[in-house]
């Protein structure tokens, strides 16, 4: 009786270790993910084009900028009309053209039927726009 308990418990032991094995064997191989073709070829910057038709329509504000002064509040309170503030810009240099605040450009003063205009003499490039946000 003692070895039929034995062999019981023995038998059972090996059951419970065999079974996990079973398990392991019949599970499926993980699968490596791979990435879409599309998504690997535009992470890559393989030079795939981009469309830009749904920007064309935001809607961007320009403004030219003559020049800056800083002052301190008792003078600022103090201007009248026919005061005259000092700008930090010469007369033949060329104003700013800003896009949303981003100088893109630099140019000078023209009338255009009645109206100020600004002919573009130096586009800038992305790179110095990125060293100016910095």
């Amino acid at each position: 009786m003692n070895e039929t308990l034995d062999d019981a418990v023995a038998e059972e032991a090996q059951a419970e270790t065999a079974q996990p094995e079973a398990e392991v064997e019949s599970a499926e191989p993980l699968q490596e993910l791979q990435p879409d073709a599309s998504a690997a070829a535009m992470a890559a910057g393989s030079g795939g084009e981009i469309n830009l038709d749904a920007l064309m329509d935001v809607p961007v504000t320009l403004s030219v900028e003559i020049g800056r002064s800083k002052l301190p509040i008792k003078q600022l309170i103090s201007l009248n009309q026919g005061s005259v503030v000092e700008l930090e810009r010469g007369v033949n240099e060329p104003l700013d053209l800003m896009v949303n605040g981003t100088l893109i450009a630099r140019g000078e003063v023209v009338v255009v039927d009645g109206q100020f205009g600004l002919r573009l003499i130096d586009i800038v490039s992305p790179s110095e726009r990125l060293k100016k946000l910095k």
